[in-house]
């Protein structure tokens, strides 16, 4: 039987995680795999109930706290619900964000690092992905994409200011540079083909 793995892709606001997982999954299956294709907040019918209550309404709805405990709880139920079935049954599941977006974004508010990954350990058992994938964009272009995709209507994490986005792209590149066997850097600019071949490449050791 075929080795399940999880592949997370991660990165800022207008970095094309969508675009590119879909057209990952697409070429995974051309190659004969299982794939799942998922989603954080979501992924699971508990973490979709979740998902609404977290991105929707005011940027102050959830203090730090509250909103950090919420992603743990949905992650929980993803990775129960969704994710280690199919890996059991050996199909690749691909996850638009996980973790390390919990830890990027609510680690920018009241809570840690650690305080982030001690919620994973109770919540999710310090279950990570085979490997991330982060898309890298310079800034200007990445927020140019957001709002070309969200016009007006960019949910409540989203519509943060500038500097929040920032301290969220020098985070994901923090874990990129600590946890290297992990966390693999893409370069997300150009044609969306040249970039499913570099997602590729990237996941080139873990393929059969």
């Amino acid at each position: 039987m075929t080795i399940g793995r999880f592949i997370s892709l991660e990165g800022g606001e207008g970095a094309g995680k969508s675009t590119q997982l879909r057209a990952l999954a697409r070429i995974l299956r051309e190659r004969g795999l299982d794939v799942v294709e998922t989603r954080e907040p979501g992924g699971s019918d508990g973490a979709e109930a979740i998902r609404t209550l977290l991105l929707t309404g005011g940027a102050d709805r959830w203090s730090p706290r509250a909103e950090a405990l919420l992603f743990a709880a949905a992650r929980a139920d993803h990775v129960e619900k969704t994710i280690r079935p199919a890996l059991a049954r050996g199909a690749w599941v691909l996850s638009d964000r996980f973790l390390d977006s919990s830890r990027a974004y609510q680690g920018q508010g009241e809570l840690s690092d650690s305080d982030i990954l001690a919620l994973h350990r109770i919540g999710s058992a310090d279950f990570l992905p085979d490997r991330t994938l982060l898309l890298t964009l310079p800034d200007t272009v990445a927020a140019e994409r957001a709002r070309a995709r969200d016009g007006d209507h960019a949910d409540r994490i989203g519509d943060r200011d500038s500097s929040f986005h920032q301290a969220v792209a020098d985070a994901f590149a923090r874990f990129a540079s600590l946890e290297s066997d992990r966390v693999r850097a893409v370069d997300a600019s150009g044609s969306a083909d040249a970039v499913t071949e570099r997602l590729i490449h990237a996941l080139a050791d873990l393929l059969p």
